[in-house]
């Protein structure tokens, strides 16, 4: 009896949580996928199209869908959002030029009717260069506060030395079952 408890438990506790990870070419997407997957720096080109990969935390199941950056690429976005129960906006911290467009994409995926239920979690990246923006600095320029009807965090990180993406993860997989 307990063995076949068991495996039921085990069948219903282990389902997949979708999460697309997105963001403006550059941004560390890539390299913060292989982290979770490898736990270390792999070699990366610009992806086109997207790479998918499951990774596991404590055993929650995750399908993870990065997705290229490109201006060419970002009107596609949205063909991957059905089912998705979470976001992970990469920003590159030092691309200050760009953060309006960032912002723009954000709000454009947060009015998409596959996303309404999807919590965001905001990766502020290359938090070890010179220069670049803390992540309250991000928070107040995307006017995140603003955001009242998808639960978001974000996260200070660097995707090289893998310093904040734990954390990253941490808050996703509290968010399980809260919706």
């Amino acid at each position: 009896m307990g063995l076949i408890f068991a495996k039921l438990w085990s069948f219903f506790c282990n389902q997949e949580h979708k999460v697309i990870i997105v963001g403006l070419d550059n941004a560390g997407k890539t390299t913060i996928l292989y982290q979770f997957l490898m736990n270390e720096v792999v070699h990366t080109s610009p992806t086109i199209g997207s790479n998918v990969e499951e990774i596991v935390v404590k055993n929650t199941h995750f399908l993870m869908w990065d997705i290229g950056g490109q201006e060419s690429l970002r009107s596609s976005w949205n063909t991957y959002y059905s089912n998705t129960e979470f976001i992970i906006l990469v920003i590159d911290s030092i691309d200050r030029e760009r953060l309006s467009i960032t912002k723009e994409e954000l709000y454009r995926m947060l009015a998409h009717e596959d996303l309404r239920k999807a919590s965001v979690l905001i990766f502020a990246n290359k938090q070890d260069m010179k220069g670049c923006m803390t992540a309250a600095e991000i928070s107040k320029y995307l006017t995140l506060s603003s955001i009242k009807d998808h639960p978001w965090h974000i996260q200070s990180c660097c995707a090289l030395t893998g310093e904040g993406l734990c954390q990253g993860l941490e808050w996703i997989t509290s968010r399980i079952g809260v919706r």
